[in-house]
């Protein structure tokens, strides 16, 4: 991580300190901003590798960071910081472009796991094959094996599945995946993407009722963790 910058917007001055101590401990170089505008600047300027954003900002709110961010075709990692009970604040967010939330209070240990996961598969190059519990998912064949056995996927499961793997952590809002996976000229509704996730969960999961690997977000979406990973 030598050398990785995060830029952290946060107004609270007390957080602020903590957060940037905590992210130099880990050996990131850490830039700040206490207000909106700032921040939006020094993230268009400066292209910092991590973004860890409040959403409630003076000047320029968050969602607008995010919004102009992603419209400047910036693919950094951003992190939500959030109020508890936001959920539709969370889904806008992730809807203009975050890749992840915490709420308020949040543990800072999770809050850097979560960083350091997104930097490491940053750092990765997409691999041929994707791995987890006993599947394997073979981009070069188009196949998803388990335990050795072939399984059959429909094309829209293989990319929901590819979808969610090369997303490994990030929170994904329903329209995300239809958007991502369906398209956007194709009609569809968000009961069209649980029914499909529920049914390709049969195909993955070691026990389908209690899933390991596509996690629901109650109210937001979808994410899909390999544990230990």
């Amino acid at each position: 991580m030598a050398g990785e910058t995060v830029l952290i917007v946060e107004d609270d001055s007390t957080m602020l300190r903590g957060l940037k101590d905590n992210f130099e401990l880990k050996g990131y170089r850490v830039r700040t901003a206490a207000d909106g505008e700032d921040g939006l600047n020094q993230a268009l300027g400066t292209s910092p590798d991590l973004i860890v954003l409040d959403i409630m900002l003076p000047k320029v709110n968050g969602f607008e960071i995010c919004r102009q961010v992603r419209q400047t075709k910036l693919d950094m990692p951003i992190i939500m910081l959030t109020a508890k009970g936001q959920e539709e604040d969370i889904v806008m967010g992730l809807n203009l472009g975050a890749d992840d939330y915490v709420t308020k209070p949040f543990s800072i240990k999770e809050l850097l796991a979560r960083a350091n996961a997104f930097m490491r598969r940053r750092r990765e190059k997409e691999p041929e094959v994707h791995r987890f519990g006993d599947c394997e998912l073979n981009l070069v064949s188009h196949k998803l094996f388990r335990g050795g056995a072939e399984i059959a996927l429909t094309p829209k499961e293989f990319n929901l599945l590819h979808f969610f793997l090369s997303r490994i952590g990030r929170a994904l809002t329903r329209d995300d995946i239809m958007d991502s996976v369906w398209g956007s000229d194709v009609l569809v509704t968000s009961r069209s993407v649980d029914r499909c996730i529920n049914t390709l969960r049969g195909k993955i999961e070691p026990d389908p009722a209690r899933p390991t690997f596509i996690q629901t977000i109650r109210d937001v979406g979808y994410r899909f963790e390999v544990p230990d990973a």
